[in-house]
């Protein structure tokens, strides 16, 4: 199980949004180069920054944050958050994201991103299925589709995609569990993908849970920075 903290960033600052709300925000920290520095000295090894900013966007807003933490810690990083076109996607991957992920693209223009797997590798890309009631919500959560949770990762799975991120958006943010039943009913359609769990998740017997019914890593934010998860209990639990 690997477990992977969050850092959500606008303008340049450390927050959490609840159930993806722009409105809901909360500021964590000015500076989260230094968060991630510190979530390196715990003893996390992966990291997943979100550029809030970019999501909205038609781009990322945030690299150089990205590429400071690159600079300054040897966390993998997995960057989104406006990678919607080739070179948003290359700045990225040179800014020093090990992996991409990459959702509203997928959803418009799947083709190009199937693309864009066999040019750069299925390993440099994770692909964002954020759902609200299993439909596929995008540019920043702040649209929703018809598309279904299982449609949408059979189809790319199919390309060779191999890593998806999952967060129900219901559950983002209010620490009150995750969508087990929901990842259960994706294990069970594709048990050979990489799937990562994120929202909501908030104690070490649920990602236990969670690790139990064949997830392969976790998102934590919310949990964290509440003081809800402490970071040396969670990593000695799994490390």
């Amino acid at each position: 199980m690997k477990l992977i903290p969050a850092i959500d960033i606008i303008n340049g600052q450390c927050v959490r949004l609840t159930k993806g709300d722009y409105n809901q925000k909360k500021i964590y920290n000015e500076n989260p180069v230094d968060v991630a520095r510190d979530l390196e000295s715990r003893g996390f090894q992966y990291l997943h920054l979100v550029d809030l900013d970019g999501a909205k966007s038609s781009s990322p807003k945030n690299l150089y944050i990205l590429n400071q933490i690159a600079l300054t810690t040897n966390l993998k990083i997995d960057f989104g958050g406006g990678i919607k076109s080739e070179d948003s996607l290359i700045q990225a991957l040179r800014s020093g994201a090990s992996k991409v992920n990459i959702g509203s693209l997928a959803v418009r223009n799947p083709n190009l991103v199937k693309f864009w797997v066999l040019r750069y590798g299925a390993d440099q890309i994770i692909l964002g299925a954020d759902v609200k009631d299993r439909k596929i919500s995008i540019n920043g959560w702040q649209e929703n589709t018809e598309l279904d949770i299982l449609e949408f990762i059979n189809d790319f799975s199919d390309s060779g995609v191999n890593h998806f991120v999952c967060t129900d958006i219901d559950k983002d943010g209010m620490m009150s569990g995750s969508s087990i039943d929901l990842y259960k009913d994706i294990v069970r359609h594709f048990p050979n993908i990489e799937l990562i769990g994120s929202g909501g998740i908030s104690s070490i017997d649920e990602i236990k849970e969670l690790e139990d019914i064949g997830v392969n890593a976790v998102i934590i934010g919310k949990a964290l920075y509440e003081g809800i998860l402490d970071p040396d209990e969670l990593v000695n639990a799994f490390h």
